[in-house]
């Protein structure tokens, strides 16, 4: 069983920057790679309505492929420090469009380019991101 706690959402102007921060603790298959994903869930939306603006595979030792959502590429940067256990979203260049609730979710030998909602097997309790223009 894997947890998660995000951090680091806040109120920004337009263009600035936030980083958000998960912290990914419990137990976790050794043997199998987890998709670790970054999700927007949007004013109005639902849980199905959520979005993985970026992702990474990794088996918590070594990182492969990354993930990013059209329209945050170029933009954000997803990274996962492994002697701390803590997945990093840097967003920079930040639209109003990028306002929402952002989740930390984890799935176990999961597709993630990118995963669907219902293949996360542990979600965060979120984070909220504020954009004014």
């Amino acid at each position: 069983h894997v947890d998660l706690l995000e951090s680091g959402g806040g109120s920004v102007q337009a263009g600035g920057s936030l980083k958000l921060s998960c912290e990914v603790s419990g137990k976790y298959w050794r043997d199998i790679r987890y998709c670790l994903a970054w999700f927007r869930q949007g004013p109005g939306e639902d849980r199905d309505g959520r979005e993985a603006v970026a992702t990474i595979f990794t088996d918590f030792a070594n990182d492969e492929r990354r993930f990013y959502a059209d329209t945050v590429k170029g933009r954000f940067s997803i990274s996962h420090d492994n002697a701390k256990n803590t997945l990093y979203l840097v967003m920079n260049s930040l639209k109003p469009e990028d306002a929402g609730m952002y989740y930390c979710a984890a799935g176990a030998g999961t597709r993630c380019n990118p995963p669907g909602v219902r293949f996360m097997d542990a979600w965060g309790k979120g984070t909220q991101v504020t954009i004014s223009s």
